[in-house]
């Protein structure tokens, strides 16, 4: 039964999202390992040769670990400007390997660097798509990484586990493979006797008493199983199938061989930019809510208006993300201001029409529009 499911889930899909993280790329010196690199080329590059070949969009780790030895580096440096630093150097070197290794079956690959304030605002989700959408289409290898030499603290993915998945739905992939290294999901250390691997993941219950700790974390990456785990989580939740196996392994991954853990889905499709904004932004402020405010939101499906705000905290501008607070202080939604933090405090319990009369037209409009909202609790 699991070998079917599997081979059915990869099979069938016509686009793939593949995630490799740094541990499977680099030597434990840091530098990039040309052999690893040209083995998952290898793989890659089987899999969208013949017939109905499906599309695949790579998310790949390594400019920080690539650029650890150039700059002569021991280890993954703590401070955001020396990684900026390295990624700099290592995301040059991590494309030029991939460039010329994919180059010996003829494809040409396209770097795609995103922030995580690039997705969540709709004109760059726009704009992130259409780049994705245009690569595939004239045959070309996307390469995605974190852009890390600008992002900061505030604005970053964290890990590219979890940008994989918000890849996988923004491309609208029918199947997310993450690479790590270690060949799926245990029940406890696999490093310890006793735990065993999970072949099928259904849901949330399957997981209950699972050890994740941070198994398989690895010295020049961010990620572990635990963001692993979440990665899968966003995903199937989606709608979109994953599958967890080492890099070693990636051919019968793609092949639709059992290895690995396979997670089910468990969601379906939502709208393609709110994911981004529950998964992907750093609220820069809060907004507390009446209760019939938050009666209109979470369950009403309404816009949020001045007249049901009570209070506002935090330095924002107009565009930014904000969580939206329940009287009692627990989070109820978030959502894309479209007031300053500055402005709002005059127009807190006011109607919209005596807002425009006063202020002008420019102020008859929603403080979130109900578009631009996402509902974090039922």
């Amino acid at each position: 039964m699991v070998d079917q499911l599997l081979r059915e889930e990869v099979v069938s899909a016509r686009r793939i999202v593949v995630k490799v993280g740094s541990s499977s790329l680099t030597t434990a010196a840091g530098g990039l390992d040309a052999d690893r690199v040209d083995a998952l080329v290898d793989a890659l590059a089987k899999v969208r040769t013949g017939k109905d070949a499906p599309e695949i969009v790579l998310v790949s780790s390594g400019a920080i670990a690539a650029g650890l030895a150039p700059l002569g580096l021991e280890k993954r440096p703590k401070d955001l400007a020396r990684q900026q630093a390295a990624a700099s150097v290592g995301q040059g070197l991590l494309v030029a390997r991939y460039t010329a290794s994919f180059a010996r079956y003829g494809v040409r690959v396209g770097q795609v660097l995103l922030t995580a304030e690039d997705a969540s605002r709709r004109a760059h989700y726009r704009n992130a798509f259409r780049t994705l959408e245009q690569l595939l289409t004239m045959g070309a290898m996307p390469i995605v990484n974190e852009n890390d030499t600008v992002a900061t603290a505030e604005i970053r993915f964290g890990d590219n586990d979890r940008l994989a998945a918000l890849v996988a739905h923004l491309v609208r992939a029918d199947l997310l493979v993450l690479l790590s290294d270690v060949d799926g999901l245990y029940d406890g250390d696999p490093a310890k006797p006793g735990s065993s691997r999970l072949d099928v993941v259904r849901g949330p219950a399957d997981l209950l008493g699972v050890e994740v700790g941070s198994a398989g974390k690895a010295g020049v990456g961010t990620g572990g199983m635990v963001t692993k785990v979440e990665a899968a989580r966003i995903a199937t939740g989606a709608g979109i199938p994953v599958v967890l196996t080492a890099a070693s392994q990636a051919a019968d991954a793609l092949a639709g061989r059992r290895t690995g853990t396979l997670f089910l889905r468990t969601g379906s499709r939502s709208a393609d930019r709110l994911l981004w904004l529950e998964h992907a932004s750093t609220p820069r402020g809060t907004l507390t809510l009446d209760d019939g405010a938050v009666a209109a939101v979470v369950h009403g499906g309404k816009s949020l208006l001045p007249a049901g705000v009570t209070g506002v905290e935090g330095e924002f501008v107009a565009g930014d993300p904000v969580d939206l607070l329940g009287e009692n202080g627990h989070i109820v939604a978030r959502g894309l201001v479209n007031f300053d933090a500055r402005e709002l405090p005059r127009l807190l319990g006011r109607s919209t029409r005596d807002l425009a009369q006063e202020l002008g037209a420019a102020y008859e409009r929603e403080v979130v529009h109900r578009d631009d909202l996402v509902v974090l609790c039922g």
